[in-house]
């Protein structure tokens, strides 16, 4: 089944997918669906089906999160895209019957895009992997401060942050990004020198929305 109506963009984290995603729904009367849109689904998940997803809903010590090794993090994060990935496509089949463009940061995995879509309607847009580690705390997001102040409150911080810190450079690799860059859909490199409303200009024409 191929999705007409749906625009995807994936890639790494910090790279603007979700502002691209509002902005374009934003232009073109079309619908939003931002990071973690899935999340919708999330209470009535059962655990067994999906194991990594209702992890964080049922966790009773969010300390047990951040204390995991980087090789429990990436089986974790692996996980929770196959899960992601099952709740998206049953979200979207319903949206792409709805005659309006659906504009989609999205979880689904490269292979599954290529049996899903064209490529004029998938996008990847890419941030060097280093500054998904480095500016992790930056963003005011609740919940990565929640994470901080957990940190910050083990018995030894610093070797909290750094465990923390490489369970996110194992998520955030070399081979992650070079994956995506070689997937053969449109790239667009993060560029601080480029504006939000240039990327948007690029946005658009890889999607071949200019008008």
């Amino acid at each position: 089944m191929k999705f007409d109506n749906i625009f995807f963009i994936n890639g790494t984290a910090y790279a603007g997918k979700s502002t691209m995603v509002k902005r374009l729904a934003e232009k073109y009367n079309g619908i939003a669906c931002e990071e973690n849109y899935h999340d919708e689904l999330l209470s009535g998940l059962d655990r067994e089906k999906f194991p990594c997803l209702t992890y964080t809903r049922d966790l009773q010590d969010w300390s047990d999160f951040i204390r995991r090794t980087p090789d429990e993090y990436e089986d974790w994060t692996k996980g929770v895209s196959k899960e992601c990935e099952t709740l998206e496509l049953h979200i979207l089949d319903k949206l792409n019957t709805e005659g309006k463009m659906v504009f989609v940061d999205t979880n689904i995995s490269i292979k599954t895009l290529k049996k899903i879509s064209d490529n004029n309607h998938v996008l990847i847009m890419l941030a060097a992997p280093d500054i998904s580690v480095n500016r992790f705390f930056e963003r005011p997001d609740k919940e990565k401060q929640f994470l901080y102040q957990l940190l910050m409150n083990e018995e030894n911080p610093e070797l909290a942050m750094e465990n923390f810190r490489q369970c996110l450079k194992r998520v955030n690799s070399r081979a992650a990004y070079d994956a995506f860059l070689h997937s053969g859909f449109q790239i667009i490199v993060r560029d601080e020198n480029r504006s939000v409303e240039d990327t948007f200009a690029l946005v658009e024409k890889a999607f071949g929305l200019q008008r």
